[in-house]
C-alpha cells in the first residue's frame, strides 16, 4: 500500500504574455492560443535555479503532510532541466532541506512523463521497505531552450510540484500505476546536443544548437493522444474501473488541443479535466503535479474521488495513475 500524504507546488512570479513574446519573436496572441491554448508562462528570475524551485514546492508538500524533512527516508527528482550535469538535483535537494543522509536521485531524460513514472518508482521504494518518500517535478526549461524558435519557446514555462509518499492511505492512495517506452521514436521529440553522441563544443556554442529543440509536432500530436489515452484505460482496467467512475482526469499540459482530443476519446465531460495551460504553459515534468496542487487547492477534488493523472515525454514515454481520495 502507498499513499500520497501531502501536495505542494510553486511558480516563479515574473509572467510572460503572450504579447510579451511576439516582442521578441514573429508570433501573435491569437496565433499561440488558437494552437495551443497558452496564454501566461511563468518564468523563473535570474537568481532562481532549478534547485530553488524544487525547495519551494518540496517545503509546501512536506508542510500539507504535517512532516518535517526528518521525516523523510528517500527522495526522487523528475527533471530534464537538472541543477548541475552532475551530481543530480535531488543531491542538492537533499542538502538544501537539510534531511537526513537518505538516498537521493534524479529521473532524468523520460520529458514529460517523468513524475507519474517517479510515483511508480516511489510507490515500488515504499512496497519493499516501509518509507516516506519525497517525489519532485521541477523544469526550468525556458533557460535552456532558444528563445528565437517561435515554435518551442512560446510553448514552456518554469515551475515546480511535489508529493510525498509514505506506507498508508494517506490524502489519496495510489491504486496502481501504468508506464511504457517507444524507443523507436526518440527522434520526434529530442534534445540532440549535450551527449557523447554530439558532444557540446564551440561550433555547438555559435550555432546555438544546444539550445535547439527537435519536435515533430503532428507526429508528437498523434503519439501523446493515442498514448495518454490507452494509459488511462489501461490502468482504470487493471482497478476495476470505467471512465465514467473517474471523478477528475488531470493530464500533462502541454497543449490545449491534446488535452481536448484525450478527453473526447475518453468521452469524458469538459468539467472532469482539469486544465490549467492557460497560465503556465507547458512546465514538463511539473506539469503534473503542479496542476494536482493546484487543483486540490481550489477545492475541486473531495474525499471519495477517483483522480487520474496521465502524461507522455520524449523518448517517447508514457504514463497514467490512479488515485483514490
Amino acid at each position: 500500500m502507498a499513499g500520497i500524504l501531502g501536495f505542494g507546488g510553486y511558480a516563479p512570479a515574473q509572467v510572460m504574455t503572450n504579447d510579451d513574446w511576439a516582442q521578441l519573436v514573429d508570433t501573435t496572441d491569437e496565433w499561440i492560443t488558437t494552437r495551443t491554448g497558452i496564454k501566461r508562462r511563468h518564468i523563473a528570475a535570474s537568481d532562481e535555479t532549478t534547485l530553488d524551485l524544487a525547495a519551494v514546492a518540496a517545503e509546501r508538500a512536506l508542510e500539507d503532510a504535517g512532516l518535517s524533512p526528518s521525516d523523510i527516508d528517500e527522495i526522487i527528482v523528475a527533471t530534464d532541466t537538472p541543477e548541475v550535469y552532475t551530481p543530480d538535483t535531488a543531491s542538492f535537494l537533499q542538502d538544501r532541506l537539510g534531511t537526513p543522509e537518505v538516498p537521493a536521485y534524479d529521473l532524468g531524460g523520460s520529458g514529460c512523463a517523468g513524475f507519474v513514472q517517479a510515483i511508480d518508482v516511489a510507490r515500488a521504494r515504499i512496497h519493499l521497505h516501509p518509507k516516506r518518500v519525497l517525489v519532485v517535478g521541477v523544469e526550468l526549461i525556458t533557460r535552456l531552450v532558444s528563445w528565437k524558435d517561435r515554435a518551442t519557446a512560446v510553448l514552456f514555462g518554469d515551475a515546480a510540484g511535489a508529493v510525498v509518499m509514505g506506507p498508508d492511505d494517506g490524502k489519496a492512495k495510489v491504486l496502481d500505476v501504468v508506464s511504457g517506452t517507444d524507443g523507436s521514436k526518440t527522434e520526434i521529440l529530442t534534445l540532440l546536443v549535450g551527449g557523447t553522441r554530439y558532444p557540446f563544443g564551440p561550433t555547438v556554442a555559435e550555432t546555438e544548437e544546444h539550445q535547439h529543440l527537435i519536435m515533430h509536432g503532428q507526429e508528437v500530436f498523434k503519439e501523446a493522444v493515442r498514448r495518454m489515452t490507452q494509459a488511462v484505460r489501461d490502468v482504470l482496467e487493471r482497478v476495476g474501473r470505467t471512465a465514467a467512475d473517474v471523478a477528475l482526469v488531470i493530464p500533462h499540459q502541454a497543449n490545449k488541443r491534446i488535452i481536448d482530443a484525450v478527453r473526447r476519446r475518453l468521452e469524458v465531460d469538459e468539467d472532469r479535466v482539469y486544465v490549467n495551460i492557460e497560465e503556465y504553459g507547458n512546465t514538463g515534468s511539473a506539469s503534473v503535479p503542479l496542476a494536482l496542487w493546484e487543483a486540490k487547492e481550489e477545492g475541486k477534488i473531495a474525499e471519495g474521488d477517483l483522480v487520474v493523472l496521465t502524461a507522455f515525454g520524449a523518448g517517447f514515454h508514457w504514463a497514467a495513475a490512479a488515485l483514490q481520495f
